[in-house]
């Protein structure tokens, strides 16, 4: 992507940011949050917060949900979950054949903040229980409503169920193309199918490649190479290869009250709390420097010895990127779990031409943060967003890759997750 500065002209640059954001986000995916009253949604493995929400089959694993509610009141919050395919679209299967329990539980676990400045409902539950739990692998949406009425959709989120039935191996190494020789990361991995009753290899089975955890930018569905006897080698050199990225953006915002890391300066006033983040400068063209980062996610905590969950504060934190002019026909996005990778109106950065700088904030609960700033085409709806400008790509970047393999039986009805594994691009290297 060749992207120009232009000269800041005031009436060009006040039309471009009036026109409606909505036709520059994307799509809508299974994880939003529809309700703004609703922050610092936490699902993942029990005592785990930088942990994905993936469980075995039968295997007795937990999953934590916790959220909080800015209203600082109580509502009737309901849960219930839809199996779905490979691809997130619903599987046709009638929901007594995918759970046991009730279709729907209420969240009966809650508690107000105290010792925070913001007021906030604090509420908890862990999955599965007794009330609720799976009996067959796959997909899972997650569907958390408002009064037992799904139509008042609160949020949603992805959660993996596996039945160890095949195996799947791999590792990552530098692409031999030129072109992406220094730029991207390649996976290579193999599936053992022995035990599944697989015919058609190209028709039943699927794979998607996640990249620290991202669905937003995850490769779908690449076809093996080679298929020898009960062994699927997937080496793609074009489907197989991800941008590698660089090490993520951090703020470290465990206590309001001491200048913790990549804080300029804090104010304070009765009723809010203001925290100005360090100037991000331009990385796409800096060498790569390994620093240690937790590949785009975020965990809540406190340094002062408070629990974050429910004794955690929250403060509108204002970040800022330098920038000569800003780019022509690109809208700039702050990018992480903690805007659940999406791009709209709440993340925008807006170009201010007195500082010269991109300019956002984001709500945030006390916490360590890692992000990245996108680029998106306003041009092209539904985008995604480039980061090659803002913060570059090296093939060196320590990364997590999760292959998911799904099988789908002869006759079935829904894709099963068959397999799965995660490997480090350090760790796992050749």
């Amino acid at each position: 992507m060749k992207i120009k500065p232009f000269f800041y002209a005031p009436v060009i640059c006040l039309l471009a940011y009036i026109l409606p954001v909505a036709a520059q986000e994307n799509t809508i995916g299974p994880d939003h949050v529809y309700y703004k009253n609703i922050r610092s949604v936490k699902f993942n493995q029990a005592g785990d917060q930088l942990s994905y929400p993936m469980i075995t089959l039968n295997g007795g694993d937990k999953l934590e949900l916790s959220f909080d509610d800015m209203d600082n009141d109580i509502k009737n919050y309901f849960y219930t979950f839809i199996l779905c395919n490979a691809d997130w679209t619903p599987a046709q299967i009638n929901q007594l054949e995918y759970m046991r329990g009730f279709s729907e539980n209420r969240i009966q676990d809650y508690r107000f903040s105290s010792i925070a400045l913001q007021r906030y409902t604090h509420y908890t539950v862990q999955l599965p229980n007794q009330n609720c739990y799976p009996i067959k692998s796959g997909n899972y949406l997650l569907k958390v409503y408002l009064d037992s009425d799904t139509s008042q959709l609160v949020f949603t989120r992805r959660m993996l169920v596996i039945a160890n039935k095949a195996g799947v191996s791999g590792f990552i190494q530098q692409p031999v193309t030129p072109k992406i020789f220094r730029t991207y990361q390649k996976v290579n991995f193999s599936v053992n199918t022995t035990g599944l009753n697989v015919v058609n290899p190209f028709d039943q089975m699927k794979v998607v490649i996640l990249q620290n955890y991202r669905w937003d930018n995850a490769v779908k569905f690449p076809r093996p190479l080679f298929v020898k006897g009960n062994i699927l080698e997937y080496n793609w050199e074009v489907d197989c290869v991800m941008p590698a990225g660089k090490e993520w953006r951090w703020i470290d915002l465990r206590s309001f009250r001491l200048q913790t890391e990549r804080v300029k300066n804090t104010e304070y006033a009765k009723d809010h709390t203001d925290v100005y983040a360090l100037p991000d400068i331009e990385r796409g063209n800096k060498i790569y420097q390994y620093i240690k980062d937790i590949n785009g996610l975020y965990y809540l905590a406190t340094i002062d010895d408070y629990d974050p969950f429910y004794e955690g504060d929250y403060a509108t934190v204002h970040f800022s990127y330098p920038a000569a002019e800003p780019f022509a026909g690109y809208n700039m996005y702050i990018i992480g779990q903690l805007t659940d990778y999406e791009c709209n109106e709440n993340n925008l950065m807006v170009y201010n031409p007195n500082t010269r700088a991109y300019e956002g904030s984001l709500f945030l609960k006390q916490g360590f943060y890692n992000y990245i700033y996108g680029l998106v085409d306003t041009s092209v709806p539904g985008s995604l967003p480039d980061t090659k400008v803002t913060e570059g790509d090296w093939w060196e970047t320590e990364n997590n890759y999760t292959i998911l393999v799904y099988y789908r039986a002869l006759g079935g009805r829904s894709d099963e997750l068959v397999a799965t594994t995660t490997l480090n691009s350090m760790l796992s290297r050749k």
